[in-house]
């Protein structure tokens, strides 16, 4: 998978793999039918780490990083984490903005050049049922990301055995790996 593969994606699936002690993330294309297309990054988290870290490879060989993030301090609830490229270069940022998130998740992401961009989830009632009924943590739910009031993107989260996430592109300027790396965070990230 090249970079310019992943940026000319419109439509994402991240799935996630039930694994022991790790975390695992698949992301897809979407071909032309709406269905998933190849594997364009494989992300692996370790469960219980004291400072979040997550590595997104170019396939589950992990022989080869695409990009990553990590926090810069250890397990904060309003940590900010640095997504960098294969090469350790920075490429945005994203934090779980904590007073806004107490009644509906919010998450605030910045790419260099871009004005912030903030995502919420689209509905108040499921955000309150996932937060104090832990029985349905479960419960899809749906992000908006805007830029200002203009939308960039969005990730759902499908119902289903394991964890799967549509991810919808609206700004074509927005580097995917940022996306990537968000709609992991969003499920990798989203109970801390």
């Amino acid at each position: 998978m090249t970079l310019d593969t992943l940026q000319a994606q419109q439509s994402l699936i991240v799935r996630q793999r039930i694994r022991f002690m790790v975390n695992q993330y698949e992301v897809h294309a979407v071909g032309p039918d709406g269905r998933e297309a190849g594997v364009l990054a494989f992300a692996q988290q370790k469960r219980l780490a004291f400072k979040e870290q997550v590595t997104l490879y170019t396939d589950d060989t992990k022989q080869t990083p695409l990009l990553g993030f990590k926090a810069r301090q250890v397990i904060d609830l309003g940590a900010t984490y640095d997504v960098t490229d294969a090469h350790g270069q920075p490429i945005g940022e994203f934090k779980k903005a904590f007073g806004a998130s107490l009644l509906r998740s919010t998450w605030v992401l910045q790419q260099p050049g871009y004005a912030e961009m903030v995502g919420q989830e689209r509905s108040q009632l499921v955000a309150i049922l996932r937060r104090f009924v832990d029985s349905l943590s479960w419960l899809p739910y749906h992000f908006d990301f805007t830029i200002g009031d203009r939308p960039a993107f969005s990730v759902v989260r499908k119902w289903g055995l394991r964890d799967r996430f549509e991810v919808t592109v609206h700004d074509p300027y927005l580097d995917r790996r940022l996306v990537v790396a968000m709609a992991v965070a969003l499920d990798a990230l989203q109970s801390r």
